[in-house]
């Protein structure tokens, strides 16, 4: 059966893009690449939300990530992709089902006919519905060195408590720390 992990970047407090959806603050360098690499090399199936499935879309199908980051493309292109959206349908990226409902019974599906990872990359209003549908097996949150002071939290729409146990620690040479957590069901 496939796990579901949900991956992150996020700022040291807490923001997965700045104040104006901003990025640019990601430490992404060979070591970075080699971690991103083996994540997708354990997965068969990308799930994401309409706006990060669009900004996915848009860059590495092209030519200028093909050349720039070939591995890494070749595995993103690839591999099968669910995306949940009400407001787009349709793509030029290959491997690419679109579903609008049944966020559940498509997941647990997904899980239950895989016996790889399926990864949950951004997507952090699609994550919520997941933390509250309990899907997610897995939280790796890499912890960039920097400090945003405006932005976008991750989990805003968390209500209820979360208890997590920590799995493993990974310092990055660049400032990076890595945090894979599971659901911890004693708490």
């Amino acid at each position: 059966m496939g796990k579901l992990i949900a991956f992150n970047m996020i700022s040291l407090d807490g923001f997965f893009e700045g104040k104006n959806k901003e990025l640019d603050w990601h430490r992404v360098d060979p070591e970075f690449n080699d971690f991103a690499l083996e994540q997708l090399n354990s997965a068969d199936t990308l799930v994401f939300g309409r706006a990060t499935y669009e900004l996915m879309s848009s860059y590495w199908p092209t030519k200028e990530a093909i050349k720039g980051d070939p591995l890494i493309a070749e595995k993103m292109n690839s591999l099968s992709k669910i995306v949940f959206s009400k407001t787009i349908d349709k793509t030029n990226w290959q491997n690419t089902r679109f579903f609008r409902d049944n966020i559940e019974e498509i997941i647990k599906k997904q899980k239950a006919g895989s016996d790889k990872n399926i990864l949950v990359l951004g997507s952090a209003n699609l994550s919520e519905t997941l933390i509250q549908l309990n899907l997610i097996d897995e939280y790796r949150m890499m912890i960039a060195p920097v400090v945003l002071g405006q932005g976008h939290t991750l989990f805003s729409g968390i209500k209820n408590r979360m208890a997590l146990k920590l799995k493993t620690v990974k310092a990055f040479k660049s400032g990076n720390l890595l945090l894979q957590y599971i659901p911890d069901s004693r708490a």
